[in-house]
This record gives structure tokens, sequence and C-alpha cells, in this order.
């Protein structure tokens, strides 16, 4: 991670050897150093490109505890709640998810959204920004200022609790590889470069 000269926070994914991994990236959390329930939460970012690159803007229950971050497999996961702000596919360019995860609707069967751009665009091409607006009872998402996705309470009971009423921190990184995006391909070029102008936290008007 680095800034590029022109204030963007840059999280490079590069394919180098490292501890027996064929990959190098990063990934940033405020776990222990800020949380909160409800608001507005958005960031401003450039996707890269690329089979198998897995760039996510998302956030986890306060309840993690320890060196651990709460992923899939931990014994508090899901139960914490996941909300996946954007999570996106290098070789779907055009297209980000919203979701969330929770005891019932979790790893591969979330309560999730597809947005897609206009007109065949790429989210490679400019910077766009990524939104969610919790409520109690509510959780809207939205990219450049379009609302597609909004999750209620009586939707995810049917499946499981609602599991959205506590402090949540935030997390941006930059994966390779895995089950949602498949591994890199002879066409994946690196490094690729997620690039962030700014994270922005609102709280909620009582």
């Amino acid at each position: 991670m680095s800034q590029d000269g022109i204030g963007n926070l840059v999280i490079i994914a590069r394919q180098e050897s490292f501890m027996g991994n064929q990959y190098t990236s990063g990934r940033l959390r405020s776990q222990g150093l800020f949380e909160q329930r409800y608001g507005l939460f958005e960031a401003r970012i450039k996707l890269p490109v690329g089979q198998g690159i897995w760039p996510a803007f998302w956030m986890l229950g306060n309840d993690c505890t320890g060196e651990t971050i709460c992923d899939e497999g931990e014994t508090l996961w899901p139960e914490v709640g996941e909300i996946d702000i954007m999570e996106y596919r290098g070789q779907d360019p055009n297209a980000i998810a919203a979701s969330i995860h929770g005891p019932g609707y979790s790893g591969a069967s979330p309560i999730t959204s597809t947005f897609r751009l206009p007109d065949e665009g790429s989210f490679a091409d400019e910077f766009h920004v990524f939104r969610v607006e919790w409520d109690p009872g509510r959780i809207a998402f939205s990219v450049d200022d379009e609302v597609f996705n909004i999750i209620t309470t009586p939707e995810v009971t049917p499946r499981g609790e609602w599991v959205f009423d506590h402090p949540f921190f935030m997390l941006l990184n930059l994966a390779v590889g895995g089950g949602y995006v498949g591994d890199p391909d002879e066409t994946t070029v690196f490094p690729a470069r997620m690039e962030i102008d700014y994270v922005r936290v609102y709280e909620r008007a009582e």
C-alpha cells in the first residue's frame, strides 16, 4: 500500500513469491480504531480489472476479538454480521455486488443484489462512490447516488436473525483468487491497483 502522489491511497496486488504464496496485496481495517452503529458509510474508489482480482469495501460486527478479523470459519462469523458495500469480480468489470451476511444467509447464500454500469461501462475507467445508508431495520446500498438495493428486517427474518443493531468496523482490501472470483490466469495483468480517493462516515441524525 502507498500513496500515489496526488492524494489517493493505492492497494497494490503483485505476482511475487512471499512466505509460500504466489501473490502479495493488502487489507486495511478500522477494528479497534473506529466503529459505529448506523449512519452513512461511503468510499470513492477506482477498481482494477483481471481474472481472479477481488476488491471489496465492507464491514464486520465489532464482536470480533483477538488477532483474527472473524473471517468465514471463525466461530463468531456469521453471527457478528457482515455488510458488503462493494464486492467486485475483476473479470466482470461492469458489475458490483452489495450483500449482507448473517446466520442463515451467509457464505454462498447471502442476501444480495447486483449493480451494473450503463452502456457496458467499466469500474476501472474512473472513480465511483460506493455507499451504504444503515438505519434500524433498513440497509440501503447505492453507486454514485443511485440506490439499487434496500434490505429490511422483514426480508431477513424468514431466513435468519437480523444482526445489524450493534457497531461495525470497516475494511478495504484487494484479494487475489478465491472461490468468488477463481484464480488469476495468463490474461491477468499485475500489478493490479485499487485506488481510494476517500472514505467518509456520517452519524445518523436522531
